[in-house]
Formats: C-alpha cells, sequence, structure tokens
C-alpha cells in the first residue's frame, strides 16, 4: 500500500501545488486538516472525491500511480466544477505537459572542468518552474554568464540543452566543455574544406574559432534546445 508521502507528493503534482497552504486552497479545507493527514499517514477519501470533482483525477492514479491519471467515463462524461461565471474549464486539458509543472535545478555555466566526463563540476545557482515538456532526465538546465550569444542569447537567461544530442549539425548552437571557461556556447558549421568545424558567436565582433571534427565530438556537452529570457 502506498504511504501518505507518496499519495501526497502524486496529489501535489496534478494539483500544481507546493506548499500545504496552497493545497489546502485546492482542497478547501483548513491547513490543520493536512497537518493532522500526515500525522495519520492516511489521506482522507473526500480529497480523492475532491480531486476528481475538480480535475477529473482517478483516485486508483493518486493512490496507487498506475493506471490513467485522468478519468472519463464509456459516456464521455468528464468530471468539472461549474464556477459561478459559467466558463467551464476542460479537466483532460490538465494532462497536458505545458500544463503540467516540473521544477528543475538550474546550474551555472562557470564550472570546474578538472576530472569531468562528461561534463564539469557545475554549481546549482537556483530552482525553476517549467512546464514538464520543457524538463527531463536528459535536459540540462543552465543560466547565461556571458554575452557572446547575444543577441540570440541574453546574460542571464535560462537554457535548456539537450544531454543526448552530442552529435555536430551545422547551424544549430551547442553547449561545449572548456578546459577554461567550464561550459561555453556557440554555433557551430562544418568547414568541410579544412576538415574542421567553425565555433562562431552571435554576437557582433567576437571571433571565430575552428576546432577538429574529432576534438569538438568529445566536447559536445549538448545542443541548446530552448532558452528563456525577457526581450530587450
Amino acid at each position: 500500500m502506498a504511504s501518505f508521502t507518496e499519495v501526497y507528493q502524486r496529489i501535489q503534482f496534478a494539483a500544481n501545488t507546493r506548499t500545504q497552504v496552497e493545497l489546502a486552497n485546492v482542497l478547501e479545507i483548513r491547513q490543520s486538516s493536512i497537518s493532522d493527514a500526515k500525522r495519520r499517514d492516511s489521506i482522507p477519501s473526500d480529497w480523492y472525491m475532491k480531486l476528481f470533482e475538480k480535475f477529473g483525477l482517478s483516485p486508483d492514479w493518486l493512490r496507487h500511480g498506475a493506471g490513467p491519471m485522468y478519468l472519463r467515463t464509456a459516456q464521455g462524461y468528464t468530471p468539472q466544477e461549474l464556477p459561478p461565471e459559467g466558463v467551464v474549464e476542460e479537466p483532460a486539458l490538465y494532462s497536458d505537459p505545458a500544463a503540467i509543472s516540473a521544477m528543475v535545478t538550474v546550474y551555472s555555466m562557470n564550472g570546474r572542468p578538472e576530472g569531468a566526463d562528461p561534463m564539469p563540476e557545475l554549481g546549482a545557482v537556483g530552482k525553476l518552474s517549467l512546464p514538464s515538456s520543457f524538463a527531463g532526465p536528459d535536459v540540462l538546465v543552465l543560466r547565461m554568464s556571458a554575452l557572446n550569444m547575444a543577441p540570440t542569447v541574453q546574460r542571464g537567461a535560462y537554457v535548456g540543452i539537450n544531454t543526448t544530442e552530442v552529435r555536430p549539425l551545422s547551424g544549430s548552437v551547442f553547449v561545449l566543455r572548456d578546459a577554461h571557461e567550464g561550459l561555453l556556447m556557440r554555433r557551430i558549421f562544418l568547414d568541410s574544406d579544412r576538415g574542421c568545424y567553425l565555433l562562431r558567436s552571435d554576437a557582433e565582433g567576437h571571433p571565430e574559432s575552428a576546432m577538429p571534427a574529432e576534438e569538438l565530438a568529445g566536447r559536445i556537452a549538448g545542443r541548446v534546445s530552448w532558452v528563456m529570457q525577457e526581450l530587450a
């Protein structure tokens, strides 16, 4: 049987809440009721009913983490509450990866490369809540600390890199391991005449460099798949 902690974590994830106060508001109960349930190590049955009514969440999924997260009957009925304004929100939309948030660790690009394979030893600089479609076990989130990729990537931007995409692809932006800077970001292009890759910055006036193909292949940490930043 699942523990209180396991079920509680699934409830928080599904309801997109981080604190007991937020969850109490969703369940329309007092915060002390959550503390009491935790002390008893038992989830009250009316929590399941409220989550089913509000979001269409499956009690079986909440209890065991198995089966569909959201329920629909054979007649196509989707459980929901009608707000006073009469606007109906489709509970099934809560299953969309863009609607489900994930908390990720953000790392600095100024790591220590010594003895690091395949990544430098990076320091955590904070947390960030993202749509789950932007997060995942293969995504590393970095905080841009330089201006060498401006205006494409500004200083302070959050950058997601796919660490499984380490094969050079001309025109794409990659993050590379560097012996001095930890991690650096460059747009790469194949120079077939010289048998190497050109590393270019998007910043005007920044010098271009070349790197042999075999060396580049061992230094790619991942391809930049998304950038989140304020517009200048």
